[in-house]
């Protein structure tokens, strides 16, 4: 007769969780089930398996939120999907019994991509600590090149066209609004149907050295500006050097046609 099944300690029902904790809770009832015994890794794939709807749920629910604005702005608009994927434990592993088990990212990592949970005993009479694999893809609306598209190209309307994308595979984001990419060049090829990401578009450069440049300085509540002579060529995402006419040099970041922004 089937045992009812029970929730390890620290895990609450899945619809009150958050998305994190029910990571969290994917690899701690994964343990539990394996536990009872031992080795069973048979057990611990099932349990896995069982719990991978409802995390998917609540995963895309919370990243639904994170993406929309992005994804709303743009054509491609469109809904958030997320799959989880478990790893496996290494089979040659032989875990003793354990009365409770504790599951923690480790620092620095996210659940987003390739990342992995730490599994400690924290009771029990034989302590142990291993690591469970786990990839999260998160699928959603951007843009793709519609057929080869070469190093150097000047991408128009006609390259590019809506698909569903995994937002997690790379940790550059993909283009969800068209209207950011069109008349850029590419900085590398496209194959078809390959999601068109910031990486792939080459840095545009607003001025060049020795060029002057409105400089616009923002504190809270307030911003000044005024002009400045460039050191170093102004080129997007790359913090650059300025001299102002009384001979002070400010760093900034080019965010346009001959325009650096300073936040204060």
């Amino acid at each position: 007769m089937d045992q009812p099944q029970t929730r390890p300690p620290g895990c609450a029902r899945p619809r009150t969780q958050r998305p994190l904790r029910r990571l969290r809770c994917l690899a701690l009832l994964a343990v539990a089930a394996g536990t009872a015994a031992a080795q069973d890794g048979a057990a611990i794939d099932a349990a896995v398996q069982r719990e991978l709807g409802t995390l998917g749920a609540g995963l895309g629910s919370h990243l639904g939120s994170q993406l929309g604005a992005s994804l709303g702005n743009g054509a491609a608009g469109g809904p958030v999907r997320v799959e989880v994927e478990p790893g496996r434990l290494d089979p040659r592993l032989r875990l003793a019994p354990c009365e409770r088990v504790e599951a923690r990212l480790p620092p620095g990592a996210l659940a987003w991509g390739r990342t992995r949970v730490v599994l400690r005993c924290a009771e029990g009479a034989t302590p142990w600590q291993v690591y469970l694999p786990v990839t999260v893809k998160v699928y959603a609306p951007a843009w793709v090149a519609v057929l080869p598209l070469a190093a150097g190209t000047v991408l128009q309307a006609e390259h590019l066209q809506p698909a569903e994308v995994d937002w997690a595979a790379e940790r550059s984001p993909p283009m969800a609004d068209a209207g950011n990419a069109l008349g850029r060049r590419l900085a590398r090829p496209l194959a078809p149907g390959q999601a068109l990401r910031d990486a792939d578009l080459a840095r545009q450069q607003w001025f060049a050295a020795g060029e002057r440049v409105q400089v616009v300085a923002r504190g809270e509540g307030f911003s000044v500006s005024g002009e400045a002579q460039a050191l170093a060529p102004g080129i997007e995402g790359q913090p650059v050097r300025v001299r102002t006419d009384a001979g002070q040099v400010l760093t900034g970041t080019p965010v346009g046609n001959r325009r650096v922004e300073l936040v204060l």
